[in-house]
């Protein structure tokens, strides 16, 4: 398995730009996650921000991406 550096990815919340930090594997599965529900990545990012307490925005994408890989099996 080929594990690199997690790289930084920019989004814009509400307007105002961010940017997450994240390994490719769960960067491409909330890509994918955001075009199977026909949403924006920007827009599902948006929901996980309104929804992810006191944690980091991108634990709460991973925690997201996990809690959805779990529900499918």
């Amino acid at each position: 398995m080929n594990h690199r550096r997690p790289a930084k990815h920019s989004l814009t919340l509400r307007g105002h730009r961010t940017s997450v930090t994240l390994e490719d594997i769960f960067w491409t599965a909330f890509c994918d996650i955001a075009r199977r529900d026909a949403k924006t990545i920007n827009g599902l990012a948006a929901e996980i921000d309104a929804e992810r307490g006191d944690i980091g925005l991108a634990s709460a994408i991973r925690i997201y991406v996990l809690e959805r890989s779990l529900a499918q099996d």
